[in-house]
């Protein structure tokens, strides 16, 4: 049986899933992913992300607005977004942060966005779930002056040095599939240079897929190839991996429930 894995960051929500998604949650439970974590990215799916959520009890809400959708945002989901958190349970806010990889971005927007995201956080004293492509030294900066005691910068590209500042300002920092390529090798060189503590295990799906994969949409399934990669490159079982990076995942988004570290049916 493949170790037991909390899946920290898939859009399950994501309209790629509409034709299959209970197949494709059935095909993850298979692959023994006992939990999920969604983050949202704007304010018109955070209903449909509760829905999800309710139907599967190891599947856990986060709320929030990403920076590649600020064309979508406004000043009013934000006051939507304190209203909701007073009234639901998330199990972070996010998908947040910035983005300048794209050559239209509006980074003064969108750092106005991150901002009070990261206020509402320490506020509700939640984490966050940070999207940082391109922009690590800025998010780094920005999480000094207003960040909440803890969250995860999902899909780390930064450096080894950049890595370090985040875990000491309480940060984790989450790899997927892009390590499982061969020739990442600032990420491989990263997985084996970190401290299992500070790191957690995603697969981003239905983005990010992972090397050789067949089907270009990713799936929750193959975070088991993510584990297996990272058993390679640290020279470690792939069951104290994978224990690790649940007891980080429940530690961080306080998931506090047993069944997310067993097998499933046990």
């Amino acid at each position: 049986m493949k170790p037991a894995l909390i899946d920290t960051h898939v859009h399950i929500d994501d309209c790629q899933f509409d034709p299959d998604r209970e197949k494709v949650i059935q095909r993850a439970t298979d692959a023994s992913v006992t939990g999920m974590v969604i983050p949202a990215v704007c304010a018109a799916h955070w209903p449909r992300i509760q829905r999800i959520a309710n139907a599967y009890p190891h599947l856990f809400p986060t709320i929030g607005l990403h920076p590649l959708y600020t064309a979508e945002h406004s000043k009013e989901h934000l006051l939507l977004m304190e209203a909701e958190l007073a009234r639901h349970c998330y199990a972070a806010i996010g998908e947040c942060g910035l983005d300048t990889f794209l050559p239209d971005h509006n980074i003064e927007l969108q750092r106005e966005y991150f901002v009070a995201q990261l206020q509402l956080a320490r506020q509700f004293k939640l984490p966050v779930i940070i999207h940082a492509r391109k922009t690590v030294e800025q998010i780094i900066l920005l999480l000094r002056a207003h960040g909440p005691e803890k969250g995860v910068v999902h899909s780390y590209n930064g450096s080894l040095q950049q890595a370090h500042r985040l875990i000491d300002l309480g940060y984790s920092l989450g790899f997927g599939g892009p390590v499982t390529y061969p020739r990442a090798r600032k990420l491989r060189a990263l997985v084996t240079s970190l401290p299992m503590e500070n790191m957690i295990l995603e697969t981003d799906a239905p983005f990010q897929p992972i090397h050789d994969q067949s089907s270009a949409r990713n799936e929750p399934a193959n975070i088991q190839s993510v584990l297996t990669t990272f058993s390679q490159l640290r020279k470690a079982p792939a069951t104290d991996i994978a224990m690790a990076s649940n007891q980080n995942a429940i530690r961080l988004f306080e998931l506090a429930d047993d069944r997310l570290i067993a097998n499933p049916g046990q």
